[in-house]
């Protein structure tokens, strides 16, 4: 059986694409698990490789269905949370990101500029 904390620590883990570690595992930049001063795990911080993609997954899931299915209004306050987390600083973000919201990337830039006047609520 695995220890506690890592039981605890593993779906965070998931939902933000990182990895659970053993103790002899660890590697630099990886995060120390200690419990009651022990060392019991690692966890491994995702690197930006597939970040747009757990992204647009993680909205997709929090909304219940595909982004495209999305009304304009939650799809304008899926972009500024995408925004916020810095999801457009990555290469051809705001393509991949109008692809899975089935809009133009115009509509992206627009939704974008719109965002800096009065930001949205929470994504659905």
């Amino acid at each position: 059986m695995a220890h506690p904390l890592l039981e605890a620590v593993k779906p965070v883990a998931e939902a933000v694409g990182g990895e659970l570690v053993e103790p002899g595992g660890l590697a630099e930049g990886d995060i120390p698990l200690v419990w009651e001063g022990e060392l019991v795990g690692g966890f491994r911080v995702p690197g930006l490789h597939g970040a747009l993609q757990r992204m647009l997954h993680a909205l997709e899931k929090e909304a219940g269905r595909p982004l495209a299915e999305l009304s304009r209004e939650e799809k304008q306050r899926a972009v500024h949370q995408l925004d916020l987390a810095g999801a457009f600083t990555l290469r051809r973000a705001v393509e991949e990101v109008a692809d899975a919201l089935g809009i133009s990337r115009f509509t992206v830039y627009n939704y974008l500029n719109s965002a800096g006047a009065s930001p949205p609520d929470r994504c659905p």
